[in-house]
This record gives C-alpha cells, structure tokens and sequence, in this order.
C-alpha cells in the first residue's frame, strides 16, 4: 500500500515546522529558503545561519545517539517565522549531513531517532492527528466522543502491510478486532489508542524517510558531499566513541583508502621508517575510519623501531584525544603526499583538500554503483549541487 495518493492540505505553519519530515514538508522547507533569500549553500557555511546549524547538530546528536530516549518538544519558539524557519532548516541541514556521509548504518540510526521523535508527539498531539495520520495512512476513522476512551481504526491493508515491523503479540492480526475491512487499533500495556497508531504510522514514516535519503544521495555531487565532512566526521567520531563495535564507519575497506593511508601502511609494512607526521597521521585516519586501536597498532608492527607497549600508548593517545588527520596541503608540506598530477582523477579535485573527503567521494560512488549499476559516475561531473537541496 503506496502513500495517500491526495494528501491533506496542512495550512498550519507551526505543524510543517514541528514535523518538517512531512510530505508536505517538502514544500514548505523550499518556501521558507525562498521567502527569506537562502541558498544552500549558505545554509551550510553563512554566519547568520549559525543557530540553524548549531540546532541541527543538537537534534542530529539527538536522534543518533538516542541518549536516554528522543527528545519530544523543541526549545524553539515556533510560533514565530524566525522560529519556525530555525527548525525546518535545521532538520534540513541534520538530513544534508546524514546524506553526505554515505554510511548506511548512520542513515538507519537517524531516520530510527527521527521516526521515534515522532512517535512519540503524535501519541500526545491530538490537535494535529488528524493531519498527520492522512498523510501516512490511506484513511483512519476514531469511534467516540471526542473523549480520552476514543479508539481509531485503519485500513485492513495498511495494518498487514505494515504490523510485520512490529514485535509484540498485540500487533499480530488474529489479535486485532476486525470489522468490514478495518483493524481496531484500541487501548493496551499503558498505551492510549492514539498511541498505539502512532506507533504504526511510524513504520511509514520511517519508510518515506528511507526514500527521501536515498533519493538525495543518488543527486549529491562530490564537490557538495564534500562541504559536510567537517559536521560529517564530528557525528561519525561521536558515534565512533559510543558504539565503535556497533557502527564502523563503511568507508573502512581497503579499496577506498587514499593514496596518503595507502602509501603510509604499505610503507611501514615494508619496514619503511615512515616520519613523525605520517605515524600520527596514521592513528588518526585509522581513529575517524573507526578502526580498532589493536588494528591501527598492527600497522606498526613492521617499523624498524617498533615497540608494542610504546607504539600502543602512543596510539591510545591519538584515539582518545580525538586527533584530526592531517589534510592534503599540511601532508604534501611534510613529503607525505604520494599523489603526482593525473595519477589519481579523485586527487586532482580542486575541492579535495582532506584525505576524509576522499574517502566520503568513494561511498560516494560505491553508493550510487549499487544502487544503479548500469550508471557511471564521470570524474569530476554529477548533478547541480542546487539541486541537493
């Protein structure tokens, strides 16, 4: 069963800014970035749109990381534009971030945090239920009076379309009432009947959240990937720090690795003495790839100095005060750039100036291989960045 083909307008500006992750909210982003002269490209690095950023890293923390629960209610006042243009956009921008990474686990987590947020407002919004639910399910109807006892019913076909997504025994369908085509979705284990249909209508929107990334993913150029891996590695070495064993970073195959990691490694694996900046440099790729301090100290293992309790704390020290590799100009100035003019197309970008931007430009690729592979990404060729937004 497809999203209602008719949506229901939703004039509310509050409710598209509270739930900007809406069909509708689509438009509605696009309207407030024209209404007030914003491009996307300041959205990502314009000073006065500073507190947008700042609150889409707060929400984008938020939902990733599910710190004791998803936050419900926003400290912005949305009952004023600046409000509300604050945070539309800055789920615009937390959503931007996300793409840009390319990672899959990442996406998953997110659009996870974002469909429980939500969740959770409809289960005490009953003001804009209504909408809402219409947005998601082909049609409700709430049997009562208006009363805390009301109880909805959906569709039969959206029930079973979406009720396998769901553990729990109250979510099989020979436990449901069934009448003329519609599933009682009634009270139960604390829950309210609102509650409970908020719970499958978040399956949808999760799924029209899934689709959404994907969709920008598949229209993100490298140049404008590459404008994110500064808020793009601060959420994956945040992540990285929580849950290194659950979500490593996707980019962590040798076949994306840049020249510089390449060389360094194949060099200490040579017995090669590389230099000072080329060892940290190695810790620190090998921390933001998410790579486990046991693999990063094997790296060494070959070095003509190499000490096990020496080399382990050194490396200990680069992963726990969470340096920052180097970049391309700071490696080329120590004779760690291994990467000549034509020898690497990727390398000859204008935009490549970090090592991590190459490794994001390679999920790039390896992202839109898989998912069309009959399509083949030119060098230094994609889409409009503009259109990304």
């Amino acid at each position: 069963m497809p999203m209602p083909l008719i949506l229901p307008r939703i004039e509310d500006r509050g409710m598209l800014a509270r739930y900007p992750f809406l069909p509708q909210g689509s438009e509605f982003i696009k309207g407030i970035l024209e209404e007030n002269g914003i491009s996307i490209e300041e959205l990502i690095d314009a000073p006065w749109l500073e507190d947008v950023r700042i609150r889409g890293r707060v929400r984008l923390v938020d939902s990733v990381l599910q710190d004791g629960g998803i936050e419900e209610a926003s400290t912005i006042d949305i009952s004023t534009e600046i409000g509300r243009m604050t945070e539309a956009l800055s789920f615009l921008h937390a959503m931007l971030v996300v793409c840009a990474s390319f990672d899959e686990r990442l996406l998953a987590r997110w659009i996870e945090g974002e469909a429980s947020r939500a969740d959770r407002l409809l289960g005490i919004d009953s003001e804009s239920f209504p909408e809402i639910s219409g947005s998601y399910l082909s049609d409700i109807r709430a049997d009562g009076n208006g009363t805390r006892d009301v109880e909805f019913w959906v569709p039969l076909a959206d029930f079973i379309e979406l009720c396998p997504r769901i553990s729990g025994n109250y979510w099989r369908l020979v436990n449901r009432p069934v009448r003329d085509g519609w599933v009682c979705l009634d009270a139960g284990v604390g829950e309210s009947s609102r509650e409970r249909t908020a719970r499958l209508i978040k399956e949808r929107i999760r799924e029209h959240l899934h689709r959404s990334c994907l969709d920008r993913m598949e229209r993100m150029d490298d140049e404008f990937a590459a404008r994110f891996s500064e808020p793009v590695e601060r959420i994956t070495g945040l992540l990285s720090e929580r849950v290194e064993a659950e979500m490593p970073m996707t980019a962590a195959i040798r076949e994306d690795w840049p020249p510089c990691f390449e060389s360094a490694v194949s060099e200490l694996n040579q017995g090669v003495n590389v230099n000072h900046v080329g060892r940290v440099f190695i810790a620190a790729f090998s921390s933001a790839l998410g790579l486990a301090r046991e693999q990063a100290c094997n790296f060494f293992a070959n070095a003509p100095d190499y000490e096990v309790e020496t080399t382990s704390y050194q490396v200990s020290q680069i992963y726990e005060r969470g340096y920052t590799p180097h970049g391309c100009s700071a490696l080329k100035t120590n004779a760690r750039c291994p990467v000549q003019l034509g020898d690497d197309s990727l390398c000859d970008q204008e935009w490549m100036t970090h090592p991590l931007k190459y490794i994001r430009a390679k999920q790039r690729r390896r992202f839109q291989d898989s998912s069309n592979p009959e399509a083949r990404v030119v060098e230094g060729e994609g889409s409009d960045s503009a259109n990304s937004s």
